[in-house]
């Protein structure tokens, strides 16, 4: 199979460019030369910019046919569009990661077990069509990208909608931030109840259903979330701090603290305790993916997850990522503060 890759070099592209390689397909790269511009010498790599308005990276593609391009790094509806009106006569299908965040809502809080959005649940919609501010509207723009995607394509058009992405080489430190923080021990403060639903998948598990999907020329959206645990029970928190005490040789305590008071002490969902997102957040971590099951999506054991993640960050590459990174986590003397704040008070 012949293969455009839109991005590659980062997280998610770095492990579906591997994959590609191991299973022997032909690929070619497109993107601006800033992540590790060095990893994949031996493949072609064609560096430009893809929006037209700041270069002319979809220009240099030429008359040239691949059998796939995967989409891992767009945004901006203007700038996919570019991507696939110039692709629309030359590619077989178009894959293009979007993520849960583009559904409209995730379903009442207050119900118990209440699950996620499928994959036929509304979209978010653009209040105004013309931003482009990413940080504000991530959901509502992937949505709008998705839109696009459709349009073209229509039936050769695949779009996986992950949750968060996690594993070796992951540049936002959230995951991570979990079996380094056990690893280094002591009193963990973490978010209660102990039992609550956690979603997350695999980046190498993410990128092998992708490659399969394509080859299997897979059409459609598809929530690409998991994982879960033996006899298909779903992944807790309880069951991702014990793995990651495993994996570290930790004799860590942890600290249960309920949402309330977290709230309360001016704690911030996602990035001062990341990967939690706050009270009533539940449906948000049920996510359904059994139509992803249902066409092959595997999800690797919990324990190697953990362990190949911190294996990574202990690296010199993974202590590098960590050094860039600004307030994912809680700092140790603002953890220490609380724990003593809630050991005083009951």
């Amino acid at each position: 199979m012949k293969a455009l890759v839109l991005g590659g070099t980062r997280f998610l592209g770095r492990h579906l460019v591997a994959a590609l390689c191991a299973a022997g397909h032909e690929v070619t790269l497109l993107n601006r030369g800033r992540s590790a511009p060095a990893l994949f010498a031996a493949l072609e790599q064609i560096h430009g910019d893809r929006d037209p308005q700041r270069g002319d990276g979809l220009a240099q593609l030429g008359a040239r046919r691949w059998d796939v391009a995967f989409d891992v790094c767009g945004y901006v509806p203007r700038v996919v569009q570019a991507s696939c009106a110039a692709l629309a006569e030359r590619v077989g299908c178009y894959v293009f990661v979007s993520s849960v965040s583009a559904y409209a809502q995730f379903g009442a809080p207050s119900a118990p077990g209440a699950l996620g959005p499928d994959e036929d649940a509304p979209l978010a919609e653009l209040t105004d069509p013309l931003t482009e501010d990413i940080a504000a509207h991530y959901g509502a723009l992937k949505a709008a990208c998705e839109a696009a995607v459709r349009q073209r394509f229509g039936a050769r058009a695949l779009v996986v909608r992950p949750g968060l992405i996690v594993g070796p080489w992951d540049p936002t430190g959230r995951f991570t931030y979990w079996p380094l923080r056990l690893a280094r021990g002591g009193v963990v403060l973490a978010p209660a109840p102990a039992a609550a639903p956690l979603q997350f998948i695999d980046v190498r598990d993410l990128a092998d259903w992708m490659l399969a999907a394509a080859l299997a020329r897979r059409a459609g959206a598809f929530n690409l979330v998991g994982p879960v645990l033996a006899a298909g029970r779903e992944m807790t928190w309880s069951a991702l701090l014990a793995a990651c005490q495993e994996a570290a040789g930790s004799a860590s305590e942890i600290r249960w603290i309920a949402p309330s008071a977290l709230i309360d002490a001016g704690v911030e969902p996602w990035t001062e305790l990341p990967l939690w997102m706050g009270p009533d957040a539940e449906a948000g971590e049920r996510v359904p993916n059994a139509r992803a099951r249902a066409t092959g999506l595997r999800t690797r054991p919990l324990a190697e997850t953990v362990r190949d993640t911190l294996a990574w960050a202990l690296t010199p590459a993974g202590q590098a990522v960590a050094a860039q990174l600004q307030g994912i986590g809680l700092a140790p003397e603002r953890e220490a503060a609380l724990l003593q704040r809630w050991a005083t008070t009951g």
